[in-house]
């Protein structure tokens, strides 16, 4: 029975003293990024909310959470008038990897490369699942005022919403313009959008 007990602790114990300390994994990083174009090195430094999230395995205490948030909160910035744009260009968007990459110059619009993490339409059958399937979600939510400003909110910066969320924060990056974001507000919310059909 203690030879049980005890190949069940290693069992245990083993997996996670493997796993590196997130001072590691920056040293990892570090070492094998190599900058090249507007891809620097700066790109490894994390700000206060990663740098929780990181310590914390993205579990940090709801006071801290909560705190946080309302500050990234503050960071969002609303155009003025509707913050619905047009959906056909929201799905080049959508579609679009391009931005910020060492070959791509610097000042390009970028794109949202939102189907490497989400499903949003039924014809697109390649897309990513780190992120929820967005399939539907105007049809099944609307397209009030509040929904639109959530939307445009958590597409210029998912961490006001979810804090330790793994969606980049693309208009607070400047990786998209408020113009690109409102196209995008439109192809999650607009009926006639393939999102929504």
């Amino acid at each position: 029975m203690k030879v049980f007990a005890l190949l069940l602790a290693l069992m245990v114990a083993l997996p996670a003293a493997a796993e590196p300390t997130p001072a590691e994994v920056q040293k990892i990083m570090q070492r094998d990024f190599h900058p090249r174009g507007q891809a620097t090195m700066e790109r490894l430094a994390q700000d206060g909310v990663q740098r929780v999230c990181t310590e914390t395995r993205d579990r940090p205490p709801a006071e801290v959470t909560k705190a946080l948030e309302a500050d990234q909160m503050k960071t969002i910035t609303y155009p003025q008038g509707s913050l619905m744009g047009d959906w056909k260009r929201g799905e080049t968007i959508a579609q679009s990897g391009r931005g910020l990459t060492w070959n791509d110059k610097a000042g390009e619009a970028g794109g949202g490369s939102c189907y490497n993490c989400h499903e949003l339409s039924p014809q697109e059958f390649s897309h990513g699942t780190i992120g929820p399937s967005l399939r539907g979600f105007g049809k099944t939510r609307g397209a009030g005022a509040d929904l639109q400003r959530y939307v445009y909110g958590k597409i210029y910066n998912a961490k006001a919403y979810n804090l330790c969320s793994q969606m980049p924060r693309l208009g607070l990056s400047g990786t998209l313009t408020p113009e690109q974001i409102k196209d995008l507000v439109a192809l999650l919310l607009d009926p006639a959008s393939p999102v929504n059909q």
